[in-house]
This record gives structure tokens, sequence and C-alpha cells, in this order.
């Protein structure tokens, strides 16, 4: 009996061996460099795109812009500032003003609150532009519009003339110095340069 049983578990044994009943063992080889494997891939991506690229020809080509912007183009405006010609000499103002004399109402003229009042100035056009239609005074700031109003001209003021220019004020109600400032204004709404003013003593 102990003799079959020894037999039978060699004769197993035997069979086990035989039919590689353990792990099995990869065959032996050379291990591929996966390094080389990667360095001819990325060749043979880099030669196709270049054949690629090489083979593409635009039909297309880019828009040119071939017209400049329009950088001559200028508003005409009036002579705001004096200009000086090719010869060096300096050139009139179209439009300038030059005060002469208060004619009436001198600065520090007392007045009662609310009193009408019109106040004038002697004044030169010491421009090269006459003053016609169009051409007022202005207020131009300061402490008080005391409700000008421009007189308005009644003839056309040349070069070199003198005129009488007025505005028809009312004094401030309260007590106090008030002072307006004005300025001549042409038919294209701009201002010149020089300034007149009134100032009174409301008391």
């Amino acid at each position: 009996m102990k003799l079959k049983l020894t037999i039978t578990i060699l004769f197993i044994a035997l069979l086990l061996v035989g039919c590689g009943g353990g792990a099995s063992t990869p065959p032996s080889g050379p291990t591929p460099d996966v390094a080389a494997v990667r360095t001819s891939a990325a060749g043979t991506v880099v030669s196709q795109f270049t054949l690629t690229a090489a083979a593409f020809t635009p039909t297309t080509s880019l828009p040119t812009n071939t017209t400049a912007p329009d950088a001559t183009a200028t508003a005409t405006l009036p002579v705001l500032a004096q200009v000086t010609n090719l010869s060096g000499t300096p050139e009139a103002l179209c439009d300038s003003l030059e005060f002469v004399a208060d004619v009436n109402v001198p600065d520090n003229t007392p007045m009662t609150p609310g009193q009408d009042f019109i106040k004038t100035w002697k004044v030169r056009n010491n421009g090269s532009c006459e003053w016609g239609p169009g051409y007022v005074l202005a207020y131009a700031e300061y402490t008080d519009q005391m409700s000008g109003q421009f007189v308005a001209l009644t003839d056309v003021v040349l070069p070199g003339e003198e005129v009488d220019v007025s505005v028809q004020f009312k004094a401030p109600s309260e007590a106090g110095t008030y002072l307006s400032a004005w300025q001549m204004r042409n038919p294209a709404g701009v201002t010149f340069e020089e300034i007149i003013f009134v100032k009174i003593l409301v008391q």
C-alpha cells in the first residue's frame, strides 16, 4: 500500500515538471532600447511635418494697405494768436481789442442795491478784421454777471478805429464789492484775448 502511494506521488511530480507546472519563464532575448524607439518615432513625425509644410503652397496673399491716412486735413479756424510772417515781422491779429478808457462808472463806484446802470468802455480795434453784426461783448466770469446785457454795435468798426461799447447792468441786492469781466466775441463764437472790467461797491 505504501509502495503504491509513493509511486503515485512520484508520477504526479513527474507530470507537473514535464508540463511546466510552475511560473513560466519568458524567452530570453535582447531587451529593446526604449530611448532609441522614441527617438526614431520623433524623427519620423518631424520628417512628415517638414514634407507637408514644403508641399503646401498658399493660393491667396494677405491684403496690403496701400492707402495712407489723410494727415493734411485741417479745420479752418479764425486767427486766435499773433503770427509771424516769413520775414520775421509780427502780423496783426484778425480779432483784437485794446482798452482805451472808462467812459463812465470808474472802479469802486458806489451803487445802491438793485440799481440799474450802464457801463461804457472806449476800446480800439487793433486787429486786422472789421467788427460788424455778430460781434458782441460776452460775460467772462469773475464774481457776478450782474444781469449784464450787451448793447449791440450800431456801426462797423474798422481796424484802427475807436468805439464805445456798453453793457446794461443791475447791481446785486446785497452789499459788497462786485467785479464783472467781459470779452469781445466774433460771429464764430471765438472770444478775443483781452478782458475789460466793471467794479462797483453796493452799499
